[in-house]
């Protein structure tokens, strides 16, 4: 009975402690609430207010540098118009907001009803890119529209206005970018073309955040916390380029009025030194809120097609320009030798003629330099029949094609690049059937016409291993990349030199064809640059309509600073203005002016027009 009694005061006891505590928590509980509603002012005006956003501070995107330390892409501040769409009912004027921001009525109930579909309570952009003095006429009277607020953020501005196809550009992020890529939002940028979408990752930056607080009317007030949670953007990598801006300028000066294509790189780095595609585009007409309506225009062009980047995406036959890999070829492998002579008996010379009469026979120097059409039939037939069976010769050949850059994408940073075609065994085989064809059915790939398709790039890099004797770095745009979070600088390719399996001293047999052909009484009036010897192999790429004029070069002719490769289309002859381009970037960029005795050619380029 007492044990009874004692569990019994155990319990009482324990009520009591339990019934203590709960009553301890609601006191302070109610002091807590009185301290906040009554005493602390903080909250009072929380309370007010009752709204906090967070706001997307978007980080300026990294800048663009040309190898001299222009500013080749810089930013622009601009202001866009966001909407949260549960704020928007019957009582919102839409004409008055639209009236405000430039904006038509039927454009905004458009872009509400995507936004609402996105998030009735998400903020999201309804206008884009207002620019900073419109938006200071219209920013006082934002306040009066409930759900709507502005941030600013930067958009690219081009100083120079070139170099439209290797800078690319920058556009809004669509339903389907955002599918595929969680970490952007509706509202942001990415890069779209060119180094702008190559070097995304770098180039965006990181995005920030601001906490505000803005009362009834949507005004801000002030920020939230102090500012304690806020997280600063970070901008974007800057990109150092190969580029010479100078040089892509002058070229694109020369290639205006015509259709083409320049390359020219830095045999000892691999760096494009100027791309330029014509026709082209001022890239300032891909930014701002004209940005769609001029993006359609560019593409809905058929006839002078300026987006297609001819340089890296345009193929050709590369016509003549190929006999020098070719001469390389039969010179390895032994089917020819440096003194070897073929008889040419000029244009009534069969399977295939030549273009004039000249000294024959001739070995291989004096070919390059008459652009023998005869020689090099004879030389790259020997090639195929090298071997117990044509598939064998072709299957060797095309492998050196490869090592030389040909029938491949380079695959470093160059957007939209076109392999070309190099034909193989499978495609005689699919085309003729096994066994079907021999050396003499395919001789037309030993003057570079048939099936052979080249990108200008591709002829540039042939330059550019010739000259080197046999090795190179393969092409690309940037030299370095700027961190600005680490402040580290990031080289983006390694220079890993590429060799062609093609002995040195064949490369010098080459070299001096080139440099007689350069030096021919014709040729030299346009190649004689002053105190500069230049090597050089005109090309003629038949066509179904006239002809495209092309010319491959380097210069000088040991130690070559610049190697390049024109194209000319529909305009006949490769020296009629492939040439005179050609050497007037190896003189501007090696020389910084054109001689006054040679600026009449300067002149007859910049005013010739060849598109009809």
């Amino acid at each position: 009975m007492g044990s009874f009694f004692m569990k019994t005061d155990i319990f009482q006891n324990r009520k009591y402690l339990i019934i203590g505590f709960i009553a301890i928590c609601f006191m302070v509980i109610i002091i807590r609430l009185f301290t906040m509603q009554v005493l602390t002012t903080k909250y009072v005006n929380l309370a007010k207010n009752n709204a906090i956003k967070n706001i997307v501070v978007y980080p300026a995107r990294g800048e663009m540098y040309d190898r001299t330390g222009k500013l080749m892409v810089s930013n622009n501040i601009v202001y866009d118009v966001l909407v949260t769409p549960k704020y928007i009912d019957s009582t919102f004027d839409v004409i008055k907001f639209c009236n405000l921001i430039n904006m038509d009525t039927s454009t905004f109930n458009e872009k509400l009803e995507k936004c609402r579909k996105y998030s009735r309570y998400k903020a999201s952009v309804i206008a884009t890119q207002i620019s900073k003095e419109d938006f200071l006429s219209a920013q006082e009277l934002l306040y009066q529209f409930p759900g709507i607020y502005y941030i600013s953020r930067t958009v690219r501005q081009y100083p120079f206005s070139n170099g439209a196809h290797i800078l690319g550009d920058v556009g809004e992020a669509d339903a389907s970018f955002l599918e595929k890529h969680e970490e952007y939002s509706l509202g942001d940028y990415h890069g779209v073309r060119g180094l702008e979408f190559t070097y995304e990752k770098y180039l965006r930056g990181q995005k920030g955040f601001r906490a505000i607080i803005v009362n009834s009317a949507n005004v801000e007030v002030g920020s939230y916390n102090e500012g304690k949670d806020d997280v600063d953007a970070i901008q974007g990598a800057d990109l150092i380029l190969e580029i010479d801006n100078d040089l892509q300028s002058y070229g694109e000066k020369l290639m205006a009025n015509k259709r083409g294509s320049i390359v020219a790189i830095d045999p000892a780095t691999g760096g494009i030194l100027a791309m330029v595609s014509a026709p082209g585009f001022d890239p300032n007409m891909l930014v701002g809120r004209e940005r769609s309506k001029n993006y359609l225009k560019l593409l809905r062009d058929s006839v002078q097609k300026p987006m297609i980047n001819r340089a890296v995406s345009g193929v050709y036959p590369p016509g003549s320009t190929f006999k020098t890999f070719n001469g390389l070829v039969a010179l390895q492998l032994g089917v020819i030798t440096e003194n070897t002579q073929f008889t040419c008996n000029g244009p009534v010379s069969s399977p295939i003629k030549c273009t004039h009469n000249h000294q024959t026979p001739l070995s291989v120097v004096p070919a390059l330099r008459e652009s023998c059409n005869p020689f090099f039939r004879r030389a790259f037939e020997d090639v195929i029949s090298h071997y117990n069976n044509p598939a064998t010769g072709l299957t060797v050949w095309n492998e050196y094609a490869h090592k030389f850059g040909f029938g491949i994408k380079f695959n470093t940073d160059i957007f939209s690049e076109n392999s070309g075609m190099i034909p193989d065994t499978t495609y005689y085989n699919n085309w003729y059937g096994r066994g079907g064809w021999k050396s003499s059915t395919i001789r037309s790939l030993s003057i570079g016409q048939g099936e052979i398709q080249v990108t200008p790039i591709q002829l540039a890099n042939l330059a550019a291993t010739i000259g080197n004797e046999g090795t190179y770095i393969k092409p690309h745009l940037v030299k370095a990349i700027i961190d600005h979070t680490t402040n580290d600088t990031i080289y983006p390719y390694s220079n890993e030199v590429v060799t062609t399996g093609i002995d040195k001293r064949h490369f010098e047999t080459v070299k001096q064809g080139m440099r007689q052909m350069a030096s021919m009484t014709g040729s030299r009036v346009y190649l004689e640059v002053p105190g500069v010897e230049v090597c050089g192999k005109t090309g003629t790429a038949q066509n179904s309509g006239k002809n495209h004029a092309l010319f491959i070069s380097f210069a000088p002719m040991y130690n070559p600073k610049i190697a390049i490769a024109v194209i000319v289309e529909n305009s006949g002859y490769g020296a009629t203005f492939a040439v005179p381009i050609a050497s007037m970037m190896i003189e501007h960029y090696l020389n910084d002016s054109i001689a006054s005795n040679r600026q009449w050619i300067e002149k007859r380029v910049l005013e010739t027009t060849t598109i009809e």
